[in-house]
């Protein structure tokens, strides 16, 4: 670009503001300290603040729990991304093909080796 002319400025991205950081306790376990005192809270109200503060729209809840008799569900793409133990699901296998009886092979080659030594005869 400095070839054409143009300079190139840097651009400032300033980071969104997060509603806390990790910590470590004095075990040395992973903690999130949030930064406001009200997202400490126990209770329905800090609930509340602390689920709008995490809030993205791309992420949503889910039951973790299904029903005892729900039917287990197919895993289309399980064989072709991978096996992954959480989302497991039914995964298909790529049908067999049939067993041969191999002593109906060994009866053939027999009948061609016979054929062949009466030709040469």
């Amino acid at each position: 670009m400095k070839k054409l002319g143009l300079r190139l400025r840097p651009r400032v991205v300033e980071p969104a503001k997060q509603p806390g950081r990790i910590a470590f306790d004095e075990r040395g376990n992973a903690v999130y300290a949030w930064n406001d005192d009200r997202f400490s809270e126990d209770g329905e109200q800090g609930e509340r603040a602390r689920r709008k503060a995490l809030d993205h729209p791309g992420l949503s809840f889910v039951e973790d729990e299904l029903p005892a008799n729900t039917p287990i569900q197919n895993n289309a793409k399980g064989t072709r991304m991978g096996y992954n133990p959480y989302e497991s699901g039914l995964l298909k296998r790529k049908p067999t093909a049939p067993k041969r009886d191999l002593r109906e092979l060994s009866k053939w080659i027999e009948m061609k080796k016979k054929v062949g030594e009466k030709r040469g005869d």
